[in-house]
């Protein structure tokens, strides 16, 4: 087995993402979800892919541990283009960014996303409760409350990751979440 990072990652520093509209997407964030706008970077620089000067913004959205999301958008729309997925695909739930949320947050989510006739997906996976939302520009948002025994679950999942992996990997598909409602 390889060696592992002495120190790891200390949290996600952010998780970036292109849109088309950054005040509809400021929309959103911030007036729905209630996610705070706390900086917005505006930048040219020589675009190696489309060989010129290319105008840009960059735009975060706080998180309680320090993390961000973050939108780039382009005043060039052959740039904005080219960020996108050429072919997305046809299911598109597993692609997405999952936050950590107490029951109140989570509560007061739904609450907003349903005032604003938002789409809100709610799902009990048994080792954690989420709820999920989609962006204007596709960016699917996950908010998930870990359940009072989190500890133990986790314990449990660390002590065979490795060799569950290895059993799926041989082609034993069987399931080990005897924790979700099926």
């Amino acid at each position: 087995m390889a060696s592992l990072l002495s120190h790891p990652p200390e949290r996600l520093h952010h998780h970036a993402y292109v849109v088309k509209d950054q005040e509809r997407n400021r929309r959103f964030f911030e007036d729905v979800l209630g996610i705070p706008l706390t900086a917005t970077w505006c930048e040219r620089h020589h675009s190696p892919w489309v060989n010129r000067e290319v105008a840009f913004c960059h735009t975060f959205y706080s998180l309680g541990d320090g993390g961000a999301l973050a939108f780039f958008s382009f005043a060039d729309d052959e740039v904005w283009q080219k960020c996108q997925a050429a072919s997305p695909p046809e299911i598109g739930n597993f692609h997405h960014v999952a936050f950590k949320v107490d029951d109140t947050a989570y509560d007061e989510l739904v609450g907003r996303l349903k005032a604003a006739n938002e789409p809100v997906r709610e799902t009990d996976h048994g080792y954690c409760r989420s709820m999920y939302c989609t962006s204007p520009d596709g960016l699917i948002v996950e908010f998930t409350v870990d359940p009072p025994n989190a500890a133990e679950i986790d314990a449990l999942r660390r002590v065979d990751a490795h060799a569950e992996l290895a059993r799926w990997m041989a082609g034993d598909h069987r399931t080990n979440n005897d924790l979700r409602a099926h």
